[in-house]
């Protein structure tokens, strides 16, 4: 087994302000406890993950999750093995969002659009993968979702309405399906898609404009929260895939003429994050990455490189810049590559990793969100099993 123990990641305090928090729980052993731990030291930090009274451990007034949210964990679907997201990871995710500590009664879909194209499968995305990335690699997102029959949680592939056009509810069009921008982005070519669709027990959602109510004809846009889950993995064209680059699951690349995934590197899924909905909270997926430069982003379980990590932040590009260097590139050394500036986010040339990172960034930034790809402005926080 391909497995490297001895990663060193060291807590950092930001030498300037303002400033993004990065908590890393090491050791994790994909069960519920992994990522119990994680929302313990975001709680220790003031990042609670439940809004609920009163300030304590992991909840808080100003937590992430409230009880009656709309909560879509989006994660990675289109390739198998250890492409996708970790399965024990997503059902860990979910058993924490029901444990609300004042009793859930939202809903929690699990998400992610494969672009009906390419892939594991050659068609796109796939919630049901006969090979899976976790322990028991027979366990596919449909199967976790499965075992949850007594909750309100389900899946949706938005694959099924990705060619499909649609308007807003509030233009009167009820039917699910993919909204389109006019025009594309003046600045990274991106034209900004989103899906909006009528989850399996009624709930009609917008990705851009929360939750839909038709009796009272609008949106309650502050109860739709998104957890990004991606995988750290090394992209062949890109360099790297985490969490910024995951919001071209939640694009439609063939109702734009593939303009979505062309404007990755003009920074387009900065402008797809800004403009559509920013996650809530970034969970990176390290438990299993690619640290091979210049592969992926399919990864084989032979590929693949155990890290037993996972990670999270508020701000998806701190987020990546910290993971690509010193999680991604670390591991890279550590298996003998050495020529890494595909990975590196510190290199800023025209189409590197590190360039289209940071045209992400400016895209998020100029529409009010933080987002830093400065070390200095950065805030780790470390916790091992």
């Amino acid at each position: 087994m391909n497995v490297i123990e001895d990663l060193v990641m060291e807590e950092r305090r930001a030498a300037a302000q303002p400033s993004s928090d990065i908590f890393v729980v090491r050791g994790t052993n994909v069960s519920y406890d992994g990522f119990k731990a994680l929302i313990e030291l975001m709680g220790k930090h003031e990042l609670p993950f439940y809004k609920s009274e009163p300030l304590a451990g992991p909840k808080g007034p100003s937590g992430l999750i409230d009880r009656d949210d709309v909560v879509i964990v989006k994660v990675n679907s289109q390739w198998d093995e250890r492409g996708g997201t970790n399965t024990d990871l997503v059902r860990s995710i979910i058993e924490t969002i029901l444990a609300h500590p004042d009793g859930f009664t939202g809903e929690v879909l699990v998400a992610d659009n494969g672009q009906a194209q390419f892939g594991a499968l050659g068609s796109g995305g796939s919630l049901e993968y006969e090979r899976n990335n976790a322990e028991d690699t027979a366990q596919s997102v449909q199967a976790v979702v499965d075992t949850f029959s007594g909750a309100r949680v389900s899946t949706y592939l938005w694959d099924r309405i990705t060619t499909e056009r649609v308007g807003e509810y509030a233009q009167g069009d009820v039917d699910d399906g993919y909204v389109v921008d006019d025009s594309p982005s003046p600045v990274t070519g991106i034209v900004v898609s989103y899906p909006k669709f009528r989850t399996r027990f009624g709930t009609y959602v917008s990705f851009k404009h929360g939750v839909w109510g038709p009796e009272r004809g609008s949106y309650d846009g502050g109860r739709l929260k998104v957890i990004n889950v991606p995988v750290l993995k090394a992209h062949r064209i890109y360099g790297v895939t985490a969490c910024v680059k995951s919001y071209m699951g939640v694009a439609s690349d063939k109702l734009t003429g593939r303009a979505a995934h062309r404007s990755v590197g003009r920074g387009g899924m900065g402008t797809q994050m800004a403009e559509t909905r920013m996650p809530a909270l970034n969970v990176l997926d390290a438990i299993w990455v690619n640290a091979n430069p210049g592969t992926g982003p399919g990864t084989t379980y032979q590929e693949a490189t155990r890290l037993n990590t996972i990670a999270a932040s508020v701000d998806p590009v701190a987020m990546d810049c910290w993971a690509s260097k010193r999680v991604l590139m670390q591991a890279a050394r550590l298996k003998g590559h050495q020529e890494l500036s595909i990975f590196d986010p510190d290199n800023a040339e025209p189409g590197s990793f590190g360039g289209w990172l940071r045209l992400s960034m400016e895209e998020i930034v100029k529409t009010g969100y933080r987002a830093t790809a400065d070390e200095n402005r950065m805030n780790v926080y470390v916790s091992e099993l």
